[in-house]
């Protein structure tokens, strides 16, 4: 089981790794949040590869700075709160007026957290 629970931590890295990529190219979706899923998948597997997420030369510092102080940029702040105060229009546009409370009630519940983290 413990063989088997590795080669899942590991699988798991790497789909948080290309969730990852995909949201450095699509500004809807995050790229540390996933980096960070990575980071803690690989570091339960093949902490190697956890260090080399630590280690990168643009997510680097954002990924060590959570790991250490559980600290979030000013920027990074803002950009995720802008992103789901965007989302409530665009969910409201594209799947009515009713499916924009998932993202209200996300941005009032994960908006204040966020804000309140370390710099």
């Amino acid at each position: 089981m413990r063989h088997l629970s590795r080669h899942a931590w590991h699988a798991a890295g790497w789909v948080f790794v290309a969730l990852g990529v995909i949201g450095a190219f699509l500004p809807i979706m995050p790229t540390v949040v996933f980096l960070l899923g990575a980071a803690w998948c690989f570091s339960k597997s093949h902490p190697h590869l956890a260090e080399k997420l630590y280690a990168h030369p643009r997510y680097g510092a954002h990924l060590r700075d959570w790991r250490d102080r559980r600290a979030i940029s000013r920027k990074g702040k803002i950009s995720a709160i802008a992103a789901m105060t965007l989302s409530v229009p665009f969910t409201a546009l594209v799947l009515g007026p009713l499916f924009a409370l998932i993202p209200v009630t996300v941005l009032a519940i994960v908006g204040p957290w966020i804000w309140t983290r370390a710099e």
